[in-house]
Parts: structure tokens; C-alpha cells; sequence
């Protein structure tokens, strides 16, 4: 707990001197968002996967160990969204549900910037049959995402990640390949820590703020 709380305290100095808080959301791989607006209650940690604000200098953060990290950012209209998409929430929709949530706010998919953070890559996972299948029932599109090696099934989750976003017609995207899977690239990662018998595994951080 002690490294968790040095850890945030760099992150918080690194993006300003005044910065008191991280807002974070109680992840659960679901497809619900919080919007944070000035009367929003700060201190309540809400169970969500996303995070949306037009707030200034309120930094939003998500919590990723090979799930993908999504940031969004409208430079028209202010607001700035983070998400956690494992292949649950992606499955479930919830890029959909949030870029749907900022069109609402009145965003223009041509006026919103996307990244896609680190995350494992296709190469080191490897799922099982049903997951394939569960995938392609729900579009058959989606078996580009599956390839077959060594007679195992490996998905592609961050391309999946961002063909939801262009199908949102979000066409302006930075993506950053680099496996947290593979130790020398020094990220945390579930799978490798999982396959590798620990009990648990750190968190990597992706924040946005609007200055």
C-alpha cells in the first residue's frame, strides 16, 4: 500500500504542484461511465469502467495490467474521457456508450482524438475455444481478430479496441504497441504474473487532463 500511495504521489507531481487528487473509478469490466460534473461527488468511488469531464484540472485515471487504456480528448468542446477495456467492457460496448455519451454532450466524432495505451498483444493471448465463439456469434466480422498457432487460439484485443472506435467513427487514433505482457518492456501484467504463480500484480496508470 505504502508503493501504491509513493507511486500516485509521483504521478500527481508530475502533472502539476496543485494537483490534490486522482479521480479513479471501482473497475469492474462492466460497460458503465461516471460523468464528472462540478457538482459531482469526488471522494465516492463509483463501481464504472470510464470516466467523463469537462472539469479543468481534475485528472481522470484508469487502472490496467494487459487490458487496454483508452483516452479521449475533444478539443472543441472540452471533454475528455478515459477507459478501462478489457475484453469484457469492449465486448459489452462500452466505447460505444461513451463516445455515444459525448456525441449527446454535443462532441463531433471528427473533432475527437483517441490513444490506446499499452496492453497485451495478440501474441500472448491465448483463449480457449468458447471465448471465439462467443465473439464471433455476436459478429462474424470478428474472427479477424482470432488466429490459430501451435493449436492455440490467440485474440487480438487492442486492434478489436480500435476498429470499435472507427466503427464510432473516431478516425483520428494513436496507439502505442507495446506488450505489457513482455517483461522488458517493464509494464505490470496479470497474465505473465498470474502464469508466473504470484498472488498478485501492480496496476499500470493512464490519466488525462484538461489544463
Amino acid at each position: 500500500m505504502n508503493n501504491i500511495l509513493k507511486n500516485l504521489k509521483i504521478v500527481k507531481d508530475k502533472i502539476g504542484k496543485n494537483i490534490k487528487n486522482i479521480y479513479l473509478v471501482h473497475q469492474v469490466h462492466s460497460n458503465k461511465l461516471v460523468f464528472l460534473d462540478k457538482n459531482s461527488n469526488l471522494k465516492k468511488k463509483i463501481k464504472a469502467d470510464a470516466i467523463i469531464t469537462c472539469q479543468k484540472k481534475l485528472p481522470i485515471a484508469v487502472l490496467t495490467a494487459d487490458c487496454v487504456p483508452v483516452l479521449l480528448y475533444d478539443n472543441e468542446k472540452k471533454i475528455i474521457a478515459v477507459i478501462h477495456a478489457g475484453w469484457k467492457g469492449a465486448y459489452k460496448g462500452i466505447i460505444k456508450n461513451v463516445i455515444n455519451f459525448m456525441l449527446k454532450k454535443g462532441s463531433n466524432p471528427k473533432n475527437i482524438i483517441g490513444a490506446i495505451g499499452p496492453s497485451i498483444t495478440q501474441k500472448n493471448y491465448d483463449v480457449k475455444v468458447d471465448f471465439k465463439k462467443k465473439f464471433i456469434k455476436k459478429h462474424k466480422k470478428n474472427k479477424i481478430f482470432f488466429k490459430n498457432k501451435n493449436k492455440l487460439i490467440y485474440f487480438d484485443l487492442p486492434n478489436y479496441v480500435k476498429t470499435q472506435l472507427k466503427s464510432q467513427k473516431i478516425n483520428r487514433i494513436d496507439m502505442i504497441k507495446i506488450d505489457t505482457y513482455d517483461k522488458k518492456n517493464n509494464f505490470f501484467s496479470a497474465r505473465r504474473s498470474l502464469k508466473s504463480n504470484l498472488n498478485d500484480y501492480g496496476r499500470n496508470i493512464s490519466i488525462i487532463m484538461i489544463n
